[in-house]
């Protein structure tokens, strides 16, 4: 099924939606009464195995993380809906009639489906992965499959369950062909008012044309920062603190007896794993430049990687926090994400503040993060899809390395622990969290300490 620039102007939501599309990757449609704080739908085209599924999966999870409700379309997964079984290539064959009617009907039901979630659910931003043609050929499936990313994507497909390899990439180079023949270039001049970005040889070149506003700002940004490279991303958190045994929150204390023995077995491990040029980041606190110390590498700073600012409640026990300050004790436990302690911050504003570390991640290829639990759990959030709901409860224990591995259309994960005792600083949701509450069922989930 071929689609246009000029037939996504004319789909059911033309007198709703003005184009904003791409050569290679992005379209996006936007409400013509309004350029800015309204709904967009972004458009994702393509030749298969050129990385719209993995496009469209990141750019959700991105626009999310930073608070912009978005939802990923994928016609693919409609089409399998319905059809249940692949069968080969042919199904993709401009002549079968039966295939081209039901892959229309299946990208018309999903772009009813993006009207209901952007008119209706109040949704901002809809994904709506294309699955159809391309307007450049430059990008091509051996390049992709230097990357390892063609094999990688297309063997862990639906479509390709229980398939080996050599079969896998057979129908699949006949699938690609079936599109080929509806290839539709860009017009310079027919197109010169339609805004797109354009993705060339796995991001070496971009071409961006009439962005419009500020999210399609930080689209652009954001596309032209991620990369396919193979990599890993390693985050920790400091070794155990003074404070962390005090069960105080926040302070800038040096480390424990135990943490200074987790920063030397955090040292050792780092060597065994042998990394190719791993860059080490830290926060501008103690506890994180002396762990980073024990590791026999440099190490870079961050100030946006600073824990949590609990403002007033600072260096404080919960138990202090639950007597003097109860009723912000028990607000803090209704919406832990958007509290904001009293002169201090929010998980909210934390995830704002972490955007340029998230972003420079993204450029990056293999990365050790030594951080704190707040910022681990933002950060965490990110690569894992985790909900502004679920943020702030995710565990990220003491001495304790995460290895976090891209794969096709997520993160595997991978945790270490080193063999070091510490305290436990994770506190779950009270099921009680009304402000009458008493203080016993206000502290029941408050971990042990000294």
């Amino acid at each position: 099924m071929a689609t246009s620039p000029r037939e996504l102007t004319q789909n059911p939501l033309k007198k709703i939606w003005m184009p904003w599309k791409n050569g290679l990757f992005v379209h996006i449609l936007q409400r013509r009464v309004c350029m800015t704080n309204c709904p967009t739908l972004i458009v994702t085209v393509g030749l298969p195995a050129r990385g719209k599924t993995y496009i469209s999966k990141k750019l959700t999870r991105y626009l999310n993380w930073i608070g912009v409700p978005t939802k990923e379309f994928n016609v693919g997964q409609y089409r399998r809906e319905c059809v249940k079984i692949y069968k080969s290539f042919e199904f993709f064959h401009p002549d079968n009639e039966e295939g081209l009617k039901i892959r229309r009907q299946c990208a018309l039901t999903a772009l009813k489906d993006v009207n209901q979630y952007l008119t209706v659910e109040g949704g901002q931003v809809a994904v709506f992965d294309a699955t159809n043609t391309t307007r450049e050929r430059r990008w091509t499936i051996t390049r992709f499959a230097e990357q390892n990313s063609f094999k990688q994507v297309k063997l862990g497909s639906p479509d390709y369950i229980d398939c080996n390899t050599e079969e896998v990439i057979e129908d699949f180079m006949k699938r690609i062909k079936c599109y080929e023949n509806s290839y539709q270039p860009l017009d310079d001049v027919l197109d010169k008012d339609l805004s797109y970005i354009k993705i060339m040889d796995v991001g070496r070149r971009y071409l961006v044309n009439r962005v419009l506003d500020h999210i399609q700002s930080r689209i652009v940004y954001y596309l032209m920062n991620i990369h396919i490279t193979p990599r890993s991303i390693y985050l920790c958190r400091h070794g155990e603190s003074d404070l962390n045994v005090k069960g105080c929150i926040g302070g800038d204390s040096g480390l424990s007896g135990r943490g200074k023995e987790f920063a030397k077995c955090l040292g050792k491990f780092i060597e065994e794993q042998n990394i190719k040029n791993l860059k080490v980041w830290t926060s501008q606190m103690k506890r994180t430049i002396q762990t980073a110390e024990a590791v026999a590498l440099p190490y870079e700073q961050w100030k946006a990687l600073n824990e949590i600012d609990a403002g007033v409640c600072e260096e404080m026990m919960y138990e202090e926090i639950q007597v003097h300050f109860p009723v912000e004790f028990s607000l803090r436990d209704q919406d832990k994400y958007r509290y904001r302690y009293p002169k201090g911050e929010s998980y909210e504003d934390l995830v704002q503040r972490l955007e340029p570390v998230i972003m420079e991640l993204e450029r990056q290829e293999n990365v050790l993060v030594i951080c704190h639990q707040a910022v681990m759990r933002c950060l965490l959030a990110y690569f894992l899809d985790k909900s502004a709901e679920e943020l702030p409860y995710l565990k990220c224990p003491l001495h304790t390395v995460l290895k976090l591995t891209p794969v096709a259309y997520g993160c595997k994960v991978e945790s270490v622990w080193l063999n070091v005792e510490a305290v436990n600083t994770h506190r779950d949701r009270p099921e009680n969290v009304d402000i009458s509450r008493m203080p016993e069922e206000a502290l029941f989930t408050v971990p042990a300490h000294q």
